[in-house]
């Protein structure tokens, strides 16, 4: 129902932290700042990708409540459980695949040199 509230959050802090590095004297060659954009991608495109899917299956609505789950006793709570366990999971899947991908470019680059 809320999954997607995690990895659109930790995509609007990946935001933030680019536009604060882009303020900074900071290392634009380090392999994990040039590959930003990337992780801020794959986190916007997974959540607008969730909210099209929440919206298809009914599970957001556009009055208010805006989850269906709120309307129902306990809904809040389980609304919180979902973000904890499956937005933590994929937000946490979605950083590990970026950690991944900026290692292997890093390596590559590393053997051509």
């Amino acid at each position: 129902m809320a999954c997607f509230l995690v990895p659109m959050a930790q995509a609007a802090a990946t935001r933030l932290v680019r536009k604060r590095i882009g303020r900074t004297n900071c290392n634009p060659k380090s392999p994990w700042i040039a590959h930003l954009p990337k992780l801020e991608l794959m986190l916007w495109g997974g959540s607008v990708m969730l909210v099209a899917d929440h919206v298809a299956n009914g599970e957001i609505s556009p009055a208010y409540p805006f989850f269906t789950a709120l309307a129902r006793e306990g809904g809040a709570a389980e609304l919180a459980r979902e973000m904890l366990t499956n937005g933590l999971a994929m937000s946490a899947a979605v950083t590990l695949l970026y950690v991944a991908l900026v290692a292997l470019v890093w390596r590559r680059v590393a053997s051509r040199r």
